[in-house]
């Protein structure tokens, strides 16, 4: 059975999602725009969705959790590793003030850019990259996060933080935990687990 949009955001309260922007952010973020037309019609299920190729859309719970744990202010600027379709950076554009986003698959990227344009979302950039290195030329960030897991958290995303800044990842090859790591000082970062997860791996140089 499918899922209206208000019963997803029901739903999301239920699980602990209580973060009042979070939940508006998610409520005006159209998940439909961000997937193939033939898998619309469960766009409001608490689901991830095949947007083809083998690649996915988030779990829209997923999306709320990891945006609730960053605690994102309206001034700050993200980076976000893995664009995928678009959707993850969406639902983040409303809580901040730019998203700056890497995506290393070309039409994916190609696809995050159109459906972006179809949302009316104008403040993430993208660019089809690998993720390892970051965004150096417009670091420092208040946050980070990353939808795809590498092994290990690359030291270059973890420099590009500001001091108190957050870095929010899955990590792990077959077994992974959402990490989340905030920079205590200039070589000091503080780590906590926050739950299991199961994320695509992140490619490219992250693999060794």
């Amino acid at each position: 059975m499918n899922t209206s949009k208000e019963e997803m955001i029901s739903l999301l309260e239920k699980r602990g999602i209580s973060n009042p922007e979070v939940l508006q952010a998610m409520r005006e973020t159209d998940r439909k725009n961000f997937i193939p037309e033939d898998v619309k019609q469960k766009a409001y299920n608490d689901k991830p969705l095949p947007i083809g190729k083998g690649q996915t859309i988030s779990q829209p719970y997923i999306v709320a959790y990891m945006a609730q744990q960053l605690k994102l202010q309206p001034g700050e600027n993200v980076l976000e590793i893995g664009t995928g379709c678009g959707y993850n950076a969406a639902v983040l554009s409303k809580l901040v003030k730019k998203i700056y986003s890497i995506e290393i698959i070309e039409w994916l990227q190609q696809y995050a850019v159109k459906n972006l344009e179809k949302a009316g979302v104008k403040n993430v950039y993208t660019r089809n990259a690998d993720g390892y290195k970051g965004w150096p030329e417009r670091a420092p960030f208040d946050a980070v996060v990353l939808t795809a897991a590498p092994p290990e958290v690359p030291q270059t995303l973890k420099e590009q933080l500001k001091i108190g800044g957050r870095l929010l990842a899955p990590v792990g090859r077959r077994s992974q935990k959402l990490v989340l790591i905030t920079r205590i000082g200039e070589s000091n970062f503080k780590e906590k687990t926050l739950l299991l997860v199961n994320f695509v791996p992140m490619t490219g140089k992250a693999q060794g």
